[in-house]
């Protein structure tokens, strides 16, 4: 399995051209003043979101996620994040409700656990999922109901201590796929497949003049997938609050 893992700060002066897609990795655990911080940059409407988490934990890492997204859309388009407005497609996908004086940002976002990933690219849309690799006890069925009948052979086909990556590396992809094409729950997983075993950047099989796939480690533990149209160069970029200066 070939992926990329080579992750740095951004430059000072961060620019996202059209032949780039940037992904940034986040971790969202932190300390509650931190969070305070951070909740003070979300619009009403996320607050009363993040108020709705039952769990402490998991709307502490709502308001990091959420936060952390407008930072670096402020970033990138010169606002400040706490002004930045999204307006969402008939799938629940997220967009920038941009001003005349922006810069067309397509963006897309994922999270497992502690961890969230973040894709931005210009004129071009995206697709983004993280999986934290972990045992599952009904690994062949699930992979029955998920993979295509060639990725299920490949999967077959490995060592077991392999398999669970592998299901995970596919399960991703596919995710990313479907989020980047802003279909929601799509058609079903196992309709579609990618080459195997699977490459760093490839073509997409069933869409082959029009996305690029890439997968790309996180953090340890972790696997994530990147989909974009067109042909594009990655850069993945960490973010602390150097960064963003909270």
């Amino acid at each position: 399995m070939s992926v990329v893992s080579d992750w740095s700060a951004p430059p000072p002066n961060l620019r996202l051209l059209e032949s780039d897609v940037h992904v940034w990795r986040a971790f969202l655990d932190s300390d509650p003043r931190r969070i305070g911080r951070l909740a003070n940059v979300l619009s009403q409407d996320e607050q009363h979101r993040a108020s709705q988490f039952v769990v402490p934990q998991d709307r502490e890492r709502f308001i990091a996620a959420r936060a952390i997204l407008r930072t670096i859309l402020g970033r990138y388009s010169g606002r400040a994040a706490s002004t930045i407005e999204f307006a969402y497609g008939s799938a629940g996908k997220p967009r920038m409700a941009s001003l005349q004086s922006d810069m067309a940002i397509a963006f897309n976002v994922s999270h497992s656990g502690g961890l969230a990933v973040y894709a931005f690219a210009r004129n071009r849309e995206v697709g983004i999922d993280v999986e934290l690799v972990r045992p599952l006890d009904d690994l062949e069925t699930i992979s029955e109901r998920m993979l295509s009948q060639n990725e299920l052979a490949h999967l077959r086909g490995l060592p077991a201590p392999h398999r669970h990556e592998a299901f995970f590396l596919s399960w991703t992809r596919k995710e990313a796929y479907l989020k980047a094409k802003g279909l929601g729950l799509g058609p079903p997983l196992d309709a579609f497949d990618f080459s195997v075993p699977a490459k760093m950047a490839e073509r997409l099989a069933m869409d082959a003049d029009h996305w690029t796939v890439c997968s790309f480690r996180p953090a340890g533990g972790y696997i994530g997938a990147l989909v974009a149209e067109g042909k594009w160069d990655v850069q993945l970029f960490s973010f602390t609050d150097s960064v963003a200066q909270l």
